[in-house]
C-alpha cells in the first residue's frame, strides 16, 4: 500500500512494478485448505482465546491484504486485483464462525474455527469495511449492507466515553483500550461510511477519534500502549496513529497537526538513522532493539506514505 501511494504521488514506474510483484505474490501464496483466498501469519501463535498453527488464516490479515488488493485495482487498473479481493471477501463473510447476529448487526470470529468462543472487536469492523468498499466498487448493494451490519455490531459496543474494549466481553482479555486496535476500528468506520455514502456512524467516529487522540497519545506525540498505560510505546501504535490521523485529515479536514506530532516523536525516538530501521518498542529506561519487517518496517512505511499523501505540506 505504501508503494502504491508513492506511485500515486510520484508516478514512479519502479514503485508500481514492485507493488504489482508483491500483490501477485500474495495471490499466489494464500493459506491452503480453503476455496477462497485468505492469509495468516508464517509462524504459529497463541492468542488469549485460541492457538493458530503456522499459516492458519485469520480475518485481520485477510482484511488488510484485501484492502491492498483494492488499492492495486484502483491505482493500477488491473481487474485481477478486484477479482482477488472478491475471493477474499467470500472467505471473510463465509468462513466459520458467526459469533452474534440479529437483523441489524453481525459479528464474526477472528479465525475460521467452529469451536472458537471469543470475540475480538476490530475483526468485524475490518471485515465490514472491506466488504462495503468492494460492494461500492462492484455496485453491489448487498455487500454494502452486509458490511454495515458488521460495522454496526462494533459501533454498538462503543463505551459512553468513546472507547472500545479489545474483546467482548471486556473481561475476556487483559487488553482494555489499546492503541492500534482502536485505530483499526476508527479507520474501518470511516472507510465504511465513505464506501456506503453514509453518515450513520459520523458521530460515533468523531467521539472515538477524540478518545483516541486525547487518551491514547501523549501531548508530545508518544503513542500510549493503552489508555491507562504509557509503556511500552510500540512502533505499531506510532505508525497506526500517523495513518489514522492522516486519513482523518483527508476525509474530515482535521488531523494533520496530530499526525505530524506523532511522526516527529517517532522519528526522534524509534528510528535508527544509521540503519534506516524503526525499533520495536520503547520502555521506560531502554528501547527494545528488535526490528521486524512487518510490525516495524511495513506499518511505518505505510504510515509515512499515508502522511505524505493525505497531509501534503501541512503541519
Amino acid at each position: 500500500r505504501a508503494l502504491l501511494a508513492r506511485h500515486r504521488m510520484t508516478g514512479s514506474a519502479d514503485d508500481a512494478t514492485e507493488a504489482r510483484e508483491l500483490l501477485d505474490w500474495l495471490i499466489a501464496h494464500p493459506a491452503s485448505g480453503f476455496e477462497q483466498l485468505c492469509w495468516g501469519y508464517p509462524y504459529p501463535w497463541q492468542d488469549v482465546g485460541f492457538f493458530a498453527p503456522r499459516h492458519f488464516p485469520n480475518r485481520v490479515v485477510t482484511s488488510f491484504v484485501g484492502q491492498a488488493l483494492l488499492d492495486g485495482y484502483q491505482t493500477l487498473n488491473d481487474d485481477r486485483y478486484l477479482d482477488a479481493a472478491g475471493r477474499a471477501v467470500e472467505f471473510l463473510l463465509g468462513a466459520p464462525k458467526t459469533m452474534y447476529e440479529d437483523e441489524a448487526r453481525w459479528c464474526v470470529s477472528y479465525v475460521p474455527d467452529p469451536d472458537i468462543d471469543w470475540i475480538v472487536m476490530d475483526v468485524s469492523a475490518l471485515t465490514g469495511a472491506l466488504a462495503a468498499r468492494l460492494g461500492a466498487l462492484r455496485g453491489d448493494a448487498g455487500l454494502i449492507r452486509q458490511g454495515g451490519r458488521l460495522v454496526r455490531y462494533v459501533v454498538s459496543k462503543q463505551t459512553d466515553y468513546g472507547a472500545w474494549f479489545y474483546a467482548e466481553p471486556p473481561s475476556a482479555s487483559h487488553i482494555t483500550h489499546d492503541n492500534y486496535h482502536t485505530g483499526f476500528i476508527l479507520d474501518a468506520i470511516q472507510g465504511y461510511g465513505l464506501a456506503a455514502g453514509s453518515d450513520e456512524f459520523d458521530t460515533v467516529y468523531k467521539h472515538g477519534a477524540e478518545f483516541y487522540e486525547q487518551r491514547l497519545f501523549e501531548p508530545d506525540g508518544a503513542a500510549r500502549f493503552m489508555s491507562d498505560r504509557l509503556y511500552p510505546v510500540d512502533i505499531h501504535g506510532c505508525a497506526q496513529g500517523i495513518i489514522t490521523f492522516s486519513l482523518r485529515q483527508r476525509h474530515a479536514g482535521t488531523g494533520a497537526d496530530t499526525a505530524a506530532r506523532v511522526l516527529q516523536w517517532t522519528l526522534d525516538n524509534m528510528w535508527d538513522p544509521a540503519s534506516g530501521w524503526f525499533y520495536y518498542q520503547k520502555r521506560r529506561r531502554y528501547r527494545t532493539r528488535i526490528r521486524e519487517l512487518r510490525w516495524c518496517q511495513g506499518w511505518m512505511s505505510w504510515a509515512l506514505a499515508s502522511y505524505l499523501e493525505n497531509c501534503g505540506g501541512q503541519a
